[in-house]
């Protein structure tokens, strides 16, 4: 049994979850990771999907996965921020993945398909625009950056830890508040955490991003379970005040700390992957997001793979509820651009330019995108929308089962 969770707490964790996928389409898309490849591996072939270059993947790469990050020097960019389900994989994954999401979006807004057809293919330009260099740098680029990026930069340039405190913890005080969001541990689970909190290589981690240089002990505050997510509702997840003292002054940093299991994404064959899920998520975030690999760090807890990271004020997700025309084609030029980055400074001038090569040689005759990459976003694009009303048909059954019952 799941030490940190009961039998009721997993029971209501995926009511959470599948309640969740309930409210629309698009959440559906983001936590529904699993079936996308399942879908994908039964029309990869027929819709002639690349095999490209094996690198780290996101291996979910939707919208909402995408948002600013601080890195240690207190600069902030726009990266990948969730990389649970990275492997080393086919770049073409994250593609479809990333338009399926943008498409749900646009449908989710009332736009017309010919919006979706030139979203793909603003992506498309944005994610080349990553590959290119000397005189298509004139020609491509990452487009003018959207408000809804503007907007969510904006916000994180000016946070502070009072912000992040208030947010996560609903008080600056160094303490949990317990109740709909943090639920208790027991004391052997945080005489883990404090354990797991003071091994050298945690320690070390939080203290390279104290802005105090000097002799500073990590120690654990307080610790609560927190109920976090969507598709990994279920997991272990913890919050963690820590202190950083020296004896003459105390600082406080938020710790996140998740468990990592094996990911749902396909690997490249070849592909030599840590076999610790924890280290799998340390490895490609370092990888694919340097702002955020830089401050995580796996290891175990009470049997469970985990990997840990400081919680940044400036740590934010891209929110997408509404598009209009011209913001969707702007969100889809600049999102791929980040995406492109992030598989791009993993290859050699060579490899880059293969991979541009096989994505300008698959483009369509009517469409100036890949022709595969169009026709994998219709198909998921169905079945996701099959899959959701199924998803919404069960979710009402159980709700009027569990009605009749207290009735």
């Amino acid at each position: 049994m799941n030490p940190f969770a009961t039998e009721d707490r997993v029971r209501f964790l995926h009511a959470r979850r599948d309640l969740k996928m309930a409210r629309s389409a698009h959440a559906y898309v983001r936590g529904n990771t699993a079936s996308f490849y399942d879908w994908l591996s039964e029309l990869d072939a027929s819709a002639g999907i690349p095999s490209g270059p094996p690198i780290w993947i996101c291996g979910d790469c939707h919208v909402g996965n995408l948002g600013p990050l601080a890195g240690p020097d207190g600069t902030v960019a726009i990266q990948i921020r969730d990389l649970d389900q990275t492997v080393i994989g086919n770049p073409a994954h994250d593609l479809i993945r990333l338009s399926l999401s943008l498409a749900t979006a646009a449908r989710g807004s009332a736009l017309p398909g010919i919006v979706t057809a030139r979203m793909i293919e603003q992506m498309v330009c944005g994610y080349e625009a990553a590959f290119v260099s000397g005189d298509e740098e004139d020609e491509l680029s990452p487009g003018d950056e959207p408000d809804v990026v503007r907007t969510v930069r904006k916000r994180a340039l000016n946070r502070k830890w009072r912000h992040l405190a208030s947010e996560r913890l609903e008080d600056v005080k160094p303490s949990i508040p317990l109740g709909k969001r943090f639920w208790p541990l027991t004391d052997d689970q945080k005489d883990a955490l404090r354990s797991l909190i003071t091994e050298p290589d945690v320690s070390r981690m939080i203290l390279s991003l104290d802005e105090i240089r000097g002799e500073r002990v990590v120690s654990m505050v307080d610790a609560a379970y927190w109920m976090k997510g969507c598709s990994s509702l279920g997991l272990l997840r913890i919050a963690a005040i820590v202190a950083l003292d020296d004896g003459k002054s105390r600082d406080y940093a938020l710790i996140d700390i998740k468990e990592a299991v094996d990911s749902v994404a396909p690997h490249s064959r070849d592909a030599s992957l840590p076999d610790d899920p924890g280290t799998r998520v340390q490895s490609g975030a370092s990888a694919l997001s340097p702002h955020l690999g830089r401050r995580m760090v796996a290891g175990h807890l009470m049997g469970h793979s985990v990997f840990i990271r400081e919680l940044m004020p400036q740590d934010l997700k891209i929110e997408v509820e509404q598009f209009t025309r011209k913001e969707a084609l702007k969100a889809a030029r600049y999102l791929a651009f980040v995406v492109g980055e992030a598989h791009a400074r993993q290859l050699d001038e060579g490899s880059r330019r293969a991979w541009l090569k096989t994505l300008r040689d698959t483009r369509s005759s009517d469409l100036d995108a890949p022709s595969w990459l169009w026709r994998a976003t219709v198909d998921l694009a169905g079945r996701h929308e099959a899959g959701y009303l199924d998803h919404c048909r069960r979710y009402a059954l159980r709700q009027d089962c569990v009605e009749a019952k207290a009735a």
